[in-house]
């Protein structure tokens, strides 16, 4: 392993401390257009409940797993899953990295699974694949993702899967051209952006340029004083030295949280078109 991935593999740890835990609910695998199998932990409603759209979530740059290879959740996408089948969504976890043995993302440019390209494919095949299973109700799915995993399914709206897709929500992603150095996509569905004005990770500054572009379709909320990762329950503000030499914090913001919580579900809820 290299010194830059061993640098990456403790930030992962350290965004993970306290709070990785093996997956409850099924592993399955999705067959990618590239040959490959991308693994998924899938986590469905209880018995009887009236299911909703399925929810495909993709993990920041710290991934979701170790060198054990278990698809692993951290609190925040522990929490999201509870909320989410809780309310009668299936909810599915592409583990991009841990599918291909590969290590974190964190700071790292050149990293083989990058959100325009490696992961934009996986996202789709996600969905396509969601969309045709028994447990999935009509009517398509919807993308959420985290930073990494935000500019992932950002980079995912510009698809013309029609029936498959019906939105995306991102939380505090990379909109400049160090993630989409070829322009930034061009939505083809309805977009929900969630920010934070204190954000030194993924400064909100390109993707608010981006949301005034397509008005009516890209809806951001910034989130004043909200720093990265604001979304995340109970989480103390940490600085992180990453393998590029950049210094990030991230920390929780219960009263963006809230907020962030009630904008995803009335944007799930809104009538399929």
């Amino acid at each position: 392993m290299s010194a830059m991935a061993r640098v990456a593999a403790l930030i992962c740890v350290a965004l993970l401390a306290q709070v990785a835990h093996a997956v409850g609910g099924e592993t399955v695998a999705i067959p990618l257009p590239s040959g490959e199998t991308l693994r998924a932990a899938l986590r469905l409603p209880d018995e009887g409940m009236e299911r909703r759209p399925v929810v495909i979530a993709f993990h920041g740059c710290a991934g979701l797993g170790g060198a054990d290879q278990q698809i692993r959740l951290g609190a925040r996408e522990r929490d999201w899953a509870e909320r989410l089948t809780e309310a009668g969504h299936p909810v599915l976890f592409p583990d991009s990295f841990g599918s291909r043995a590969l290590p974190p993302a964190c700071g790292i440019a050149d990293h083989p699974a990058p959100p325009a390209t490696i992961r934009r494919a996986d996202a789709l095949a996600a969905a396509q694949w969601a969309a045709a299973q028994p447990w999935a109700p009509a009517g398509g799915v919807f993308l959420l993702g985290w930073s990494h995993g935000a500019s992932t399914v950002l980079a995912a709206s510009d698809a013309q899967l029609q029936g498959h897709i019906r939105g995306a929500i991102v939380f505090y992603p990379g909109c400049g051209p160090l993630t989409f150095p070829h322009g930034q996509p061009v939505p083809e569905m309805p977009v929900l952006m969630l920010l934070g004005s204190a954000d030194d990770w993924t400064p909100p500054s390109s993707c608010l340029r981006l949301a005034t572009r397509f008005p009516g379709l890209v809806d951001a909320t910034l989130f004043a004083g909200a720093h990265h990762g604001f979304d995340a329950p109970a989480a103390p503000l940490r600085r992180h030295i990453l393998p590029n030499g950049r210094s990030v914090t991230t920390a929780g913001n219960p009263v963006a949280r809230d907020a962030a919580i009630a904008a995803v579900a009335a944007f799930l809820a809104r009538p399929a078109p």
